[in-house]
């Protein structure tokens, strides 16, 4: 930099000349130099403040932008960010076919404990105590005073227990929100839901997983977040379902069974709406499984699905409709019954029916074992055991729940001729009601297959054929016959025309080798209405006994029958069925004067 001296030489000496003082001139110069400095002090203070201005605007701009941006967003709880997989805390509902309710989420708290931030932890775990009884308060003592840095508590708790913990005050109780399974239906097709329970759990949340019926057979699309929280919707209907459990309850009640099952199916396809099995439980608080004795006396077990019987002459609708397709017989074919029928050291013997011959329908409505025996021998084993198959009573059936492979027949070791007879009319081959239910539907329905199912189905889907039409709707007339004049007589429902047949089959003893004498599985498969079949209805009793008379009666016409006709009075109008009045009878209306 160049600077520009004070007391220029060549001024100097001009002024000197003309008679100026040279001071002043050094004076003029350090003037306009001091002016000089000035401007330039001047000018780099107002651009320093220029620039503070511009960053405290930039800065109240961003810090603007950020609360209008809070303001406008919905307020959602801060979530920590976390190396792994998230756990995944929503599931989605499961509804009925009506959209109701069946399975949902409730909002919740778990309560746990860091013992090293406690103030007093006898206090805390007397107070304890006092709200959850199940909780020892010396066992709390001893993990609060221990080398434990956490302690679950409770995995889920109320909002009143969360208020008394709350009221506790000690810093070292501390709550983590999470998601529950709720069943705010009870144990209402409690077989069908199964349960859920906690797989990964964090003290931020807990991953709900399925552990038994469809809750664990669709876990995973229950859990894919891809499915934006669509539903899972049943065929089962709420109110039929529930008023089948009534009826059943106190059916089972009344008839002093050990246990019950019941299906109900849509004819045509295959969708279940209604399923039952008593005892049962409720999914809120389900029991645990059993690991000494008989699994089938648990209320977990599903007599539906895992309950295999013999379910006795419910069988030999199937004989006949075989026999028929075969061209073997008609309705009208005269059978020999005359017997005992003898096959090596086994007899045969017919219960309620003693004389010589019956025509074929006659043979169903009689339940004469001999007559349908007598048919099984025309059909043969091999084409019976192929009929059989297309049914579907010698695989486990494809019902979505985790307990349906459990549910698999028992079949003779050697289907020989002896076998082809006693299995005609329900001897020798168990199978689970749903078996019964689905091979019915698929008689009646116009003789084309159908599958259970436990998902609601759009359209009709057509399965193989089975029987023809023809054949189809001759079975149904025996099986209405069955209901106006044989064993199931207490089955008739005014108003709906139910076909049916009974079973009654001894129970086996728990060693596998013979019979009880005294203990029997009653069995009524039905479908209504008669003239236009929609709906097959099975129910079966475990051990019934009917004690109004002076002896017990334990026949499926006595015992399993009044109930099915019950749950049919009470669920047909529930499926939209008007009921039939017979116009031949004229209603009374009586003119009259005043």
């Amino acid at each position: 930099m160049i600077r520009t001296p004070l007391r220029p030489l060549a001024r100097i000496l001009s002024a000197r000349a003309q008679g100026e003082d040279p001071a002043a001139i050094e004076a003029e110069n350090r003037r306009k130099r001091h002016e000089e400095m000035a401007d330039k002090q001047r000018q780099r203070a107002e651009g320093r403040l220029l620039v503070l201005g511009l960053a405290f605007f930039c800065a109240f701009g961003v810090i603007g932008m950020r609360m209008g941006a809070l303001a406008s967003s919905v307020p959602e709880e801060p979530r920590a960010s976390a190396v792994g997989n998230p756990i995944i805390g929503q599931r989605s509902d499961i509804v009925d076919r009506n959209g109701r309710i069946l399975a949902t989420n409730l909002a919740t708290h778990s309560l746990y404990a860091h013992p090293r931030d406690m103030i007093n932890a006898e206090h805390a775990a007397t107070e304890l105590a006092k709200i959850f009884p199940e909780l020892d308060a010396e066992e709390l003592l001893k993990d609060f005073t221990g080398d434990r840095r956490f302690l679950w508590i409770r995995r889920q708790i109320s909002p009143e227990q969360m208020q008394a913990v709350h009221d506790i005050g000690s810093p070292g109780l501390l709550f983590g929100p999470r998601e529950m399974r709720l069943y705010p239906n009870g144990p209402i097709a409690a077989h069908v839901l199964g349960g859920a329970s906690y797989g990964r759990e964090g003290v931020a949340s807990a991953e709900v997983i399925g552990v038994a019926g469809v809750e664990r057979q669709f876990d995973a699309y229950l859990r894919d977040p891809a499915n934006e929280g669509a539903p899972l919707e049943l065929s089962l209907d709420l109110t039929v379902q529930a008023a089948a459990e009534q009826v059943l309850a106190g059916g089972m009640s009344i008839m002093n069974a050990k246990g019950a099952a019941s299906v109900l199916m849509d004819i045509h396809t295959g969708e279940v709406i209604s399923m039952v099995s008593l005892p049962d439980f409720d999914p809120n608080n389900r029991p645990r499984v059993l690991t000494t004795g008989d699994q089938s006396d648990s209320p977990l077990f599903n007599r539906a699905v895992q309950g295999v019987y013999e379910l006795g002459s419910a069988f030999k609708i199937f004989a006949a409709a075989q026999a028929m397709e075969l061209g073997l017989i008609n309705p009208n074919t005269i059978i020999d019954i005359s017997g005992p029928l003898t096959w090596g050291r086994f007899r045969i013997r017919d219960f309620r029916y003693n004389g010589e011959e019956l025509s074929a329908t006659d043979v169903i409505v009689e339940s004469s074992n001999i007559g349908t025996a007598r048919i099984a021998m025309m059909i043969g084993a091999d084409r019976q055991r192929d009929f059989l198959g297309s049914l579907g009573f010698l695989e486990p059936t494809p019902i979505e729940l985790t307990e349906a492979p459990t549910g698999k027949p028992l079949l003779p070791r050697n289907w020989s001729e002896i076998s082809t007879m006693t299995i005609s009319y329900g001897h020798g081959l168990s199978s689970s009601p749903l078996h019964l239910a689905a091979g019915y539907a698929s008689l009646l329905n116009g003789g084309t297959r159908v599958e259970p199912t436990l998902l609601r189905m759009a359209n009709e889907v057509e399965g193989p054929r089975v029987v023809s039409e023809a054949v189809s709707r001759r079975s149904m007339e025996m099986l209405r016959q069955v209901v106006l004049r044989g064993s199931a007589s207490f089955g008739d429902v005014p108003g709906y025309n139910v076909g049916g047949k009974t079973g009654t089959a001894d129970k086996p003893l728990t060693s596998g080798r013979g019979y009880y004498d005294d203990k029997v599985i009653a069995t009524f498969a039905a479908a209504f209405p008669a003239d236009d079949p929609q709906y097959v209805l099975v129910v079966t009793l475990d051990e019934p006994s009917e004690n109004s008379g002076d002896e017990p009666r334990r026949t499926a016409g006595w015992t399993a029958v009044p109930i099915a006709a019950e749950m049919i009075r009470r669920v047909a109008p529930l499926l939209g069925l008007r009921p039939q009045v017979d116009s031949s009878q004229s209603i009374g209306v009586t003119l009259t004067s005043n």
